[in-house]
């Protein structure tokens, strides 16, 4: 899958979305009079505008490395994914604040059958969209992407508050308040986790073991002898990755040999993991 295209169409198909959603949504809350629907349209439209946010975030990730970034704008991406975080933490903060005075007011909700019917077809086409977005971000490895895919959920969720109200309102007058709560909640560790995962990446990580094992099976099979493989580093630059590491070898060996060894391990490691390799090489005793 193309990183930079899939970014862009799924930026573009959330945009146009979400617009339709909004005009949509903003309708039928000022034919029933809702204040709760008009406010989730107003969710809906801060969907668009990180979606906007993704596509630009694509096309500057995607520009080639010069000169001053000889590792590529892939981090772009990181940014991206760390505003929508606190958009959606904003977003988190308002809906808990407004449901706490809603249930402390004992504020009771009234809707109607548009209502109804355009809630329920947000939540689904907001799933829809969210699940897509994962998986494009699981597909290209864009942690802005499923950040964007988290913030389609959250509208999703607060569309399920609405409707909620809708359903259950005059039995609880509560329900709406609650949910509300719970949703926010929840919307907070949303941030959390896509605010930790971008500046994970940032900020430099380990190596996951599976990457490690792999490396190793591979330069079992070039060398038989044990090369005591060992300090992985890696700098994530998305678009491009270094990987520093450090190899024993026979103290009696050559400069030149050893040289060689190192050589052949950064370019396997090139060819079959398509990451920069940096090499130490170290005496075995």
């Amino acid at each position: 899958m193309d990183k930079a295209k899939a970014g862009y169409v799924e930026g573009i198909v959330s945009i146009l979305i979400n617009s339709a959603l909004f005009i949509a949504k903003m309708w039928a809350g000022i034919i029933t009079g809702s204040i709760a629907l008009t406010a989730d349209a107003w969710h809906t439209l801060s969907d668009s505008i990180s979606s906007v946010i993704i596509v630009v975030a694509v096309k500057l990730s995607s520009k080639k490395a010069d000169k001053k970034h000889p590792f590529g704008h892939g981090r772009w991406e990181q940014i991206a994914a760390i505003f929508i975080a606190v958009v959606l933490g904003i977003i988190a903060y308002d809906f808990l604040k407004n449901s706490i005075i809603q249930f402390h007011n004992k504020e009771k909700v009234e809707y109607g059958t548009i209502a109804i019917i355009v809630t329920a077809v947000s939540i689904v086409v907001k799933e829809l969209l969210a699940q897509y977005a994962f998986y494009v971000g699981r597909k290209t490895e864009n942690v802005s992407i499923r950040a964007d895919g988290w913030h389609h959920r959250t509208d999703a969720l607060s569309s399920v508050v609405v409707l909620a109200g809708i359903l259950f309102a005059k039995q609880c007058w509560w329900i709406d308040s609650v949910l509300g709560i719970c949703i926010a909640l929840m919307l907070f560790y949303a941030t959390f986790e896509i605010m930790k995962e971008a500046i994970t990446k940032l900020l430099g990580e380990e190596p996951g073991e599976e990457l490690i094992e792999k490396i190793n099976a591979e330069v079992r099979q070039l060398y038989n002898n044990d090369l005591s493989i060992h300090h992985f580093h890696l700098h994530n630059y998305v678009l491009h990755k270094e990987l520093t590491l450090h190899i024993r070898l026979d103290k009696n060996l050559s400069i030149e040999n050893g040289h060689k060894i190192a050589t052949v391990i950064e370019k396997m490691i090139k060819e079959k993991f398509d990451i920069e390799a940096t090499i130490h090489v170290e005496p075995l005793d």
